[in-house]
């Protein structure tokens, strides 16, 4: 549970902080003003004794939560016999069992083939050489509103200008974007089901009037959208997109990197929308917070790439792989997944209620526990209102939640709590954010 015993941040907090700003890159951003000290679980405690209720998870990094023992117990085993060896020169089998094991956990039945790398973006990176390479095409589209990495690449895939983009062009040539099906903000004012969805048909036309279908490589979109606001998108936008890739040979890549490992209710959220991806990226919650991401995907496309076109002096880091082996056994083993679904329908049911009292609270939305509130100055018009999401934010560090903020417009609160999370610190939260709300609504 949270315990807050100094103001927020704490002295100590607030001498680190002068050190970061003389010494560290202004670039980095920081969420909260708060220093870790340790985590256990659901809960972080800082360097002056406060402890938080964890609702971040490190932006979606720790669903089995903060040091689970099996995870340390392993990666400790395997740091007192090597740290590394480049898998490229000497080869190691936690690796190759983690490859074996990935392609046994996503969706797809055919054969398939992995390769590691260390970030969400090296793997977005690395699928869209694989694509390129496999179809001998440049084009690439992806969804308004996506989020998809911070280098050239990815950051040309991405939607959101400021701060991902704003300043750093020229972008990565042959990058195009379509309408996301983002229900609350249509960008067709439509009203779904009724809509005859009209995103999907946007599709279709953007290869006569933009770009050629022959010359497009891959389309990457993520189940839900994360940095976007936790979009949703209906079941038929996925499968219908995805019908349009197949009729024209374009590779669909389910960007898994944030949904991925049980955080909506299934181990890859692309299964919620019956569709079998060609190839998937995934991070973050892989490895329990260790560095590493994957790519895997059909074997025929993944072999594309001749011996040396793809990887990485660390990619699939020994110590990594060990414990995103860990992690997908404690997946399977506590069922953290029915729990993620558990988790989001309390969340969902409380904010909810929460929606009727505050009009601020114009959407709630999520799929398990990858849940978010946005919020408006107007229900009628949707006026985003960031002034008072960062308000909300800033008011539940400071009586010990950590939240995060989300959405193209910066109103949106989204929640990614740990899935070993309990009831009772699901409860606390949501009684900071109310009170958060009280405070500044």
């Amino acid at each position: 549970m949270s315990k807050i015993v100094t103001e927020v941040p704490g002295p100590r907090s607030q001498e680190l902080m002068k050190l970061r700003q003389e010494f560290v890159a202004r670039g980095p951003g920081n969420v909260t003003p708060v220093f870790i000290e340790k985590g256990k679980g659901a809960v972080i405690t800082d360097v002056d004794g406060n402890e938080f209720i964890d609702f971040a998870a490190g932006i979606g990094v720790l669903n089995v939560g903060h040091c689970p023992d099996e995870v340390v117990n392993v990666v400790k085993e395997q740091a007192e016999k090597f740290l590394h060896s480049c898998f490229h020169v000497n080869m190691y089998e936690p690796y190759i069992k983690l490859a074996q094991k990935l392609a046994e956990i996503t969706p797809g039945d055919f054969a398939k083939k992995t390769m590691m790398a260390n970030s969400g973006a090296e793997a977005v990176e690395n699928a869209v050489k694989i694509a390129r390479k496999y179809t001998g095409r440049m084009g690439l589209i992806s969804l308004e509103s996506a989020f998809h990495g911070r280098t050239l690449m990815t950051m040309s895939l991405t939607s959101k200008v400021k701060p991902y983009k704003f300043g750093f062009g020229p972008f990565a040539p042959e990058t195009y974007k379509i309408p996301s099906a983002n229900c609350y903000r249509c960008s067709f004012n439509s009203t779904y089901p009724e809509c005859g969805l009209h995103c999907v048909e946007h599709l279709e036309r953007f290869f006569v009037a933009e770009f050629p279908a022959e010359h497009v490589a891959a389309l990457i979109a993520e189940p839900v959208q994360g940095e976007g606001g936790f979009i949703v998108p209906p079941k038929e936008f996925i499968q219908g997109i995805k019908k349009i890739c197949e009729k024209n040979d374009i590779l669909y890549i389910s960007d898994e990197v944030q949904a991925g490992f049980g955080r909506t209710g299934s181990m890859f959220a692309i299964e919620h929308f019956g569709v079998e991806p060609d190839l998937i990226t995934m991070s973050k919650s892989l490895a329990s917070g260790m560095p590493l991401s994957a790519v895997t995907g059909r074997a025929e496309v993944m072999d594309a790439p001749a011996p040396g076109e793809i990887g990485g002096t660390f990619g699939g880091n020994p110590l990594s792989c060990v414990a995103a082996l860990e992690v997908i056994k404690k997946i399977e083993r506590e069922k953290l997944i029915q729990r993620s679904t558990a988790i989001g329908e309390r969340m969902m049911g409380r904010l909810r209620q929460m929606q009727e009292k505050y009009p601020a609270i114009g959407d709630v939305r999520g799929l398990g526990a990858m849940v978010a509130i946005e919020l408006v100055k107007d229900r009628a018009t949707k006026e985003p209102d960031k002034e008072l999401t960062g308000k909300i934010a800033q008011t539940c560090y400071e009586n010990g939640l950590i939240t995060m903020t989300a959405g193209i417009y910066g109103n949106v609160i989204r929640f990614l709590t740990p899935l070993v999370i309990t009831d009772d610190q699901v409860d606390e939260g949501l009684d900071i954010l109310e009170k958060a709300f009280q405070i500044n609504a």
